[in-house]
């Protein structure tokens, strides 16, 4: 298991021995517990499924509820999660903290970003400004979308105004400063994706053993 649910607590900073000051993300990674497995030869393929945070039964749905008893869970939990990964040793019940990390470490950290309602094409894609001047009227106008006869139609795709924000982001490569076992907190250097209270996804990164390989060929 390299996989943990946590949420974002929000920024802080550090200082470092040399006096430098460090923006470090807090986020709170309460105790994960498995509660269920997916196998290759049941399922088709290998997985994890982990669970966090406190939930009152009576929110649960009977057949979640059905699903965290045969796991011999002794009351359910709010968000559930299935990671990808070689199950080995891992059985339902097993219980992971935040000291699964260690510091000086890196962390991929994956959460929706924060939504921003309908945009404009300026706001959306960086789109840049029309003439204002001599009555214009396509100051912020997104211009032609398409062609005149063929194909037709507006290209799949094509940048437009739409909803802002509320997407899957994955920031990668972050370095872990501080573990706090005790309060279950990790602190990673830079902002990660999300408001703060978010649910967010802290996983084991080799990016920064792929660059390091990569350096030393």
């Amino acid at each position: 298991m390299n996989t943990l649910l946590g949420t974002k607590r929000g920024m802080t900073q550090l200082w470092r021995e040399n006096g430098t000051r460090v923006p470090v993300t807090v986020l709170d990674v309460a105790q994960n517990t498995v509660t269920g497995i997916r196998t290759l030869e049941k399922d088709g393929y290998e997985a994890v499924q982990i669970g966090s945070g406190a939930i009152r039964p009576f929110l649960v749905s009977k057949p979640r509820l059905g699903q965290f008893q045969k796991a011999g869970l002794e009351s359910p939990v709010r968000h559930v999660r299935e990671v990808r990964c070689e199950v080995g040793d891992v059985e339902v019940g097993a219980a992971f903290n935040v000291d699964l990390f260690e510091v000086g470490g890196f962390v991929d950290v994956v959460g929706s970003s924060k939504g921003k309602g309908f945009a404009g094409t300026i706001k959306r894609h960086g789109f840049a400004r029309g003439p204002v001047t001599h009555g214009s009227q396509n100051v912020r106008r997104p211009g032609s979308i398409g062609m005149c006869k063929y194909p037709g139609r507006v290209i799949r795709g094509k940048r437009m105004a739409g909803r802002m924000g509320n997407e899957r982001v994955t920031v990668k490569g972050l370095e872990i400063l501080a573990v706090d076992a005790e309060n279950g907190q990790l602190l990673v250097k830079g902002p990660v994706p999300g408001a703060n209270g978010g649910l967010v996804l802290v996983r084991s990164s080799n990016l920064v053993q792929t660059k390091s390989k990569k350096g030393g060929k």
